[in-house]
């Protein structure tokens, strides 16, 4: 997987989230609601009883006493003569009174039968007061509010407007909620009140009022909301004062982005675009109640109602305007009115000005950048914690918001979209984990060990293009006299011949921790302590050595067990062995297209050159100093100082006999005290010497025959030729002897 989709595709998804905070999408506004909602169900409003706002209830026992609903309208009538002359500030009707009274004489009259003997009654009757005009005359008397509802399937007669609107700014009425046709309350009723205003509440999806309206139109002509008028008459303002985007201190940056508050009387209020006042629910509240049939007993203290707003309406089951609200899952509507008239009175508002939206997505996008780079860098442990103490930050914020200051700040979009980045990018980097380490393993578990390769496959950052310098043990072997075997054979023979020599070497190479860097034809080349750190790999790779050495004797006795099944000749397989330690570069070589994971540097070349020295002393393994020098616990002898071609710095190399119980046997130590002798002697060009330690040495080490051939054969030169005065003992190889 391309690194850059690991940016590209959460970076994509906090774009669309961007995007999407601007759309006022469903799912997102339920989202914040559920936020809000939540916090005020903690926190909700105190009520305030010293607040003049309450409600003259026609509940369930004011209908028993006084009778069935609905009731006479001078019933009504009576009951506002009776808030008035208790002093009550304002008398807001929360019921529409739509048709004319059922019970008043007039319409009495008309269901009547016409039948002689009820002609002087009907006459009689006919001259009694009309109690609709007795309910107009009680609303006229008294400082009332009446009320109409807007609908698209109402009437389409206008309310009757008592109050002006001023307005600054752009205009509102594109704003605000619009309606083509109402249900309005008598026109005698509505003319003699102080106030007419909508009940209208407009709830959101959830059917949930969280916002009242103060403002609402009827076709082209704004209308008060039916608590905004109680309001307005209760401190005897004439209009109202509307301020829109570009108004003074209003800045809309060249858009028209809607109203931004009202005034009524001294009462300012912020609102939404739309005109709308968010609702700080305080729920239920039994105290603002007063149930109407006490307020027609003569002995009612009338201090509940002085100076009061007081709302008439129903909690009455089959009556009331049943609502929900944040707090409340029934509540009736009257009580609503009420409550927007104690937060305005309190100024006690929440808060949610536009800009908070692009503040919110400002935040995670920034955030969610941050999360990408920080996933692409530090890893998936470390976003986490960053997005976990950046979830508790934005929580801890807007809980403070709304205790504090009464703002509503939305944390859980920012949250869930940070968690949908981190999700997102973290499953990327799973992806591309999971294809780089089955890219490790299909790469190199044909070269390594399985251990080694799950450990590699958990870093995959060392599989770049290029190299570092390591200390590695470099292993080089091959198969003396190929050239003469391979003509002995046909080319699927030989093939199986050399894959029957690899393997076994390849396995014990692999067991030890080692890394097969190539084979070239019947050689194979390995290194030690890279990609991974391997502790004490001078001394593995000669392990290593010895049992190379073993599967050779065992696959020689295989080939002559077969040679003897098919009566042939045997072939016998020899190799040498070359081990050196010391620094490289170690690392991936090659071109972006395609690289393998290789060593180069002089300790390789050295690797090499010393396994093409065994041809020359007879022996099987090669080791130079440095790798002999990390295992003197092992079987090493020391075969001379060379100097191989294109290197001058002499080089001291060993050979190894066996493991470390050999190294302890009488027997190694007496062919290596006696073997010391004849280097020494050698070294400082005491011939007769070096021949009696030669002497020495051969019935001890039979297998190192040809090594002391070799030096045989120096010594009798020497004697005949002797060196130049400044040689130093060591011998220079002509060729590459590989």
């Amino acid at each position: 997987m391309k690194r850059w989709l690991d940016v590209l595709i959460p970076g994509a998804l906090l774009l669309i989230a961007a995007w999407v905070s601007f759309q006022d999408v469903p799912v997102v506004d339920q989202l914040r609601n559920l936020v809000f909602d939540s916090y005020q169900r903690q926190r909700p409003r105190a009520y305030r009883a010293d607040l003049p706002v309450r409600i003259v209830d026609i509940d369930e026992e004011s209908l028993q006493r006084l009778g069935q609903w609905p009731w006479p309208r001078d019933l009504m009538a009576r009951l506002v003569d009776r808030l008035g002359e208790l002093g009550a500030a304002t008398v807001a009707l929360d019921i529409i009174f739509a048709e004319p009274d059922r019970f008043s004489p007039s319409n009495l009259v008309r269901v009547w039968q016409d039948r002689p003997e009820l002609a002087a009654l009907r006459t009689s009757i006919a001259q009694l007061p009309d109690s609709d005009a007795a309910l107009a005359q009680s609303v006229g008397r008294t400082p009332s509010v009446t009320a109409f509802a807007l609908s698209d399937a109402g009437r389409s007669a206008a309310p009757q407007s008592k109050g002006g609107f001023a307005s600054a700014g752009d205009d509102p009425l594109p704003f605000v909620q619009r309606y083509r046709g109402a249900v309005t309350t008598l026109p005698a009723i509505e003319a003699a009140a102080a106030g007419n205003g909508a009940t209208n509440y407009v709830p959101d999806a959830d059917n949930t009022v969280r916002r009242a309206p103060l403002l609402l139109a009827l076709n082209d002509t704004l209308y008060p909301s039916f608590a905004a008028e109680a309001l307005r008459v209760a401190q005897g303002a004439g209009s109202y004062t509307i301020k829109s985007s570009g108004a003074s201190r209003e800045t809309g940056f060249g858009a028209a982005t809607g109203i931004a508050m009202v005034r009524i009387g001294n009462a300012i209020v912020p609102t939404d675009a739309a005109g709308r006042m968010l609702l700080h629910d305080s729920g239920h509240v039994a105290q603002r109640f007063i149930p109407a049939w006490s307020v027609l007993e003569a002995g009612f203290d009338g201090q509940k109602i002085a100076g009061m707003i007081v709302f008439v309406g129903s909690t009455a089951e089959a009556l009331k305007d049943i609502r929900t609200t944040p707090l409340a899952a029934v509540i009736p509507g009257v009580e609503i009115h009420a409550e927007v008239i104690e937060q305005i009175l309190a100024q006690d508002f929440l808060h949610r000005p536009d800009w908070f939206q692009g503040a919110e997505t400002l935040a995670f996008v920034v955030l969610g950048i941050v999360l990408i780079i920080a996933i692409h860098y530090a890893g998936a442990l470390w976003s986490l914690l960053i997005a976990a103490i950046a979830a508790a930050a934005a929580i801890a914020v807007s809980w403070y918001g709304f205790t504090h200051l009464a703002y509503l700040i939305d944390p859980l979009f920012p949250c869930l979209v940070i968690l949908l980045v981190y999700l997102s990018s973290s499953l990327l980097a799973y992806i591309r984990t999971e294809r780089e380490k089955r890219f490790v393993r299909n790469a190199f578990s044909r070269y390594m060990s399985p251990v080694l390769v799950d450990q590699l496959s958990s870093h995959p950052e060392l599989l770049v293009l290029g190299g570092r310098m390591r200390n590695l043990t470099i292993l080089f072997s091959d198969i003396r006299g190929f050239t003469r075997i391979a003509e002995q054979l046909d080319p699927e023979e030989l093939t199986r011949l050399i894959n029957r020599f690899l393997t076994p070497l390849t396995n014990v190479i692999q067991e030890s921790g080692g890394f097969v860097d190539k084979y070239m034809g019947d050689c194979v080349m390995a290194f030690w302590n890279a990609p991974l750190d391997i502790p004490g790999h001078g001394r593995l790779a000669l392990e290593t050595a010895l049992k190379m050495r073993s599967e050779l004797d065992q696959l020689n006795e295989k080939l002559k067990a077969e040679a003897a099944a098919a009566n042939r000749k045997p072939i016998v397989l020899a190799a040498g062995i070359g081990l050196n330690s010391g620094r490289a570069c170690v690392g991936n070589m090659g071109s972006e297209q395609r690289f393998d994971y290789s060593v180069i540097g002089d300790a390789a070349n050295i690797a090499s050159r010393l396994e093409g020295l065994s041809r020359a002393y007879g022996v099987d393994v090669v080791v130079g100093e440095d790798t002999a020098g990390e295992a003197p616990e092992l079987a090493l002898l020391e075969l001379d100082l060379v100097r191989v071609k294109g290197r001058d710095t002499p080089l001291r190399i060993f050979t190894l006999l066996g493991d470390a119980q050999m190294a302890a046997s009488d027997g190694f130590r007496q062919l290596k005290e006696v073997h010391a002798n004849l280097l020494a002697a050698y070294r400082r060009q005491d011939w007769p010497a070096a021949d009696v330690a030669l002497a020495f040495c051969r019935p001890l080490a039979p297998a190192l025959a040809a090594l002391y051939d070799v030096y045989e054969q120096r010594i009798a030169e020497f004697e005949v030729s002797p060196p130049p005065t400044d040689w130093d003992g060591v011998f220079t190889a002509a060729t590459k002897q590989g």
